[in-house]
């Protein structure tokens, strides 16, 4: 794995002279964390038990499924999220260099 500053990191991906790779599943559980998903599911899946109690069966049952669908949806586009992020913020860049979800190589020589 390569010791990257974020400036040279930015400069050498734009040149295409480093492949980065990531863990998907802790990409996915580092976005999780970072977005408090747990926090935002729990309340859209009760407001859609609630408007399924209520009468509003089908409307209730769309925000239940997008209570799921959509956190699941974020946590499969983490990696490339991710990357698009850390290209701007040197701060997420440490962050995730820290927390051991991407790997950098130097890219060989065609």
């Amino acid at each position: 794995m390569l010791s990257l500053s974020h400036r040279e990191f930015v400069s050498a991906f734009h040149d295409g002279a480093i492949n980065v790779t990531f863990d998907p599943k802790g990409a996915a559980r580092f976005i999780s964390a970072r977005l408090l998903l747990p926090l935002f599911m729990m309340p859209v899946l009760g407001i859609g038990v609630a408007l399924a109690l209520t009468g509003w069966i089908w409307t209730g049952l769309s925000v239940i499924a997008l209570g799921i669908i959509v956190p699941r949806l974020i946590k499969r586009g983490a990696p490339r999220f991710l990357m698009q992020q850390m290209m701007e913020d040197e701060e997420l860049y440490r962050e995730v260099l820290h927390a051991g979800i991407m790997q950098v190589a130097t890219r060989e020589p065609a």
